[in-house]
């Protein structure tokens, strides 16, 4: 039965397999009226944008400009311009059937993992992540789940024909899932304390402290060698957590080991507000669309708290992690349009899922932003990209590549419009 569904999957993920990648930036593209929403935090309301071989060479108001327009013109008054959306935090491309076995390949047997690369199962034909692509998600963090150190992540652009292809960022940090201070008993219908937390933390601390001691001249350990980066500094130790105490204790462990921390989730953050900026420890926020994790929360929490953090002055993203989280990647602009409803600065809210969250990937040099000298990924929106109504995208472009916004949905769309025309006729 089992191999009946892995060929099932397989003929489907064939049949209806990935739109066919973009070859590399040839014409020079011009683009000339929009209103560009640079990323960070600036708009230029008549912009003039010129990329080539891949790259901005033009980011400029168009009235303030004589610079001659080249190659492709697109005429986008009325329209708007977005760097491209980044998710991290994201198993895109790790399972793509849920109930298939064979399909799912986000996790690890074992409990300490560094050593495993994600981008090794990231399937670059998966039909769910070419619908990240008409919402404006051109970009995403790919991270493994699982033990207390699920693995190594890798960053990859969202059209490509293999992993090679996609990478934008091989192997940038590692995931350690800090162990939980309270945990759900069936039993008692209640959480409970976690009365292995210390030995848990404990035990954390002396895998870190072999790692720290390891000699490669003495014997060959890949989950040891592994950690060498984080241990450097050179790669980014993301931090799985939520609650107040396992913040406090997970910022005073990466400031022992001098890591280069980002906690994720954290949906109490803002009671370590002091700890955080203090630190500049940055911030992956949970999922917007949440709700509250204490009893004593703001009904409205999980929707004003990048806000909070934000006007206190900690560099925040948003992350989409969570139930159903592959297909939900897709609402990552949504979730920022709701911390605008909530109290944040629209322009300050696009920031949240382009350039704050290149900053934090480690990739804001050359993404994140419409900023000449970087990568053209980036988009055209009919309307405002935060608001799930007028998020409707007519170009959107991959290190200048023009690529195809067509995905299985808008082929059903588009099948189904018509026979109802025809039906309707008759």
């Amino acid at each position: 039965m089992k191999n009946i569904l892995y060929i099932f999957t397989l003929i489907c993920t064939i049949s209806f397999a990935q739109q066919t990648p973009v070859n590399k930036q040839i014409e020079t593209v011009t683009i000339v009226g929009a209103t560009a929403h640079i990323g960070n935090g600036k708009v230029i309301d008549n912009s003039l944008l010129i990329f080539e071989n891949g790259k901005l060479t033009v980011v400029a108001d168009a009235r303030l400009t004589k610079v001659p327009y080249k190659g492709k013109i697109i005429q986008a008054k009325g329209k708007h311009v977005y760097p491209g959306f980044i998710a991290p935090n994201t198993t895109l491309g790790l399972v793509e059937i849920d109930a298939v076995r064979a399909s799912n390949d986000q996790r690890e047997i074992g409990v300490y993992n560094p050593h495993i690369r994600s981008i090794i199962a990231y399937n670059t034909e998966s039909r769910v992540t070419e619908t990240m692509r008409p919402n404006g998600v051109l970009q995403a963090q790919i991270v493994p789940r699982g033990g207390r150190i699920s693995g190594t992540s890798s960053i990859v652009q969202l059209d490509a024909w293999n992993y090679e292809d996609a990478l934008i960022k091989e192997n940038d940090g590692i995931h350690i899932n800090w162990p939980r201070t309270f945990s759900w008993s069936w039993a008692a219908h209640k959480t409970i304390p976690n009365k292995k937390y210390s030995e848990q933390v404990t035990d954390l601390e002396n895998f870190f402290l072999k790692a720290n001691y390891y000699d490669v001249k003495k014997g060959t350990n890949l989950k040891l060698e592994s950690m060498k980066g984080a241990l450097s500094g050179s790669k980014k130790v993301f931090v799985h957590l939520g609650d107040e105490k396992q913040i406090i204790d997970a910022v005073h462990f990466g400031l022992k080991h001098k890591l280069s921390l980002v906690l994720v989730g954290a949906h109490d953050a803002y009671k370590t507000i002091a700890l955080l900026k203090k630190h500049n420890i940055p911030v992956l926020l949970q999922r917007v669309h949440s709700l509250p994790d204490n009893d004593d929360d703001d009904y409205d929490l999980p929707y004003k708290m990048a806000a909070k953090l934000v006007s206190a002055g900690i560099l925040v993203g948003l992350e989409t992690s969570g139930d159903m989280e592959r297909m939900n990647s897709r609402n990552l602009p949504f979730y920022a349009g709701t911390c605008v409803a909530y109290g944040l600065n629209k322009e300050i809210a696009v920031q949240l899922i382009t350039l704050n969250t290149a900053t934090i990937l480690g990739i804001n040099s050359f993404t994140g932003s419409l900023e000449i000298g970087k990568d053209a990924t980036l988009f055209i929106s009919e309307g405002d990209a935060l608001d799930m109504r007028t998020n409707k995208l007519s170009y959107a472009f991959i290190q200048g590549r023009n690529i195809s916004l067509e995905s299985h949905q808008t082929e059903l769309y588009k099948r189904y419009s018509e026979k109802y025309k025809n039906d309707s006729k008759q």
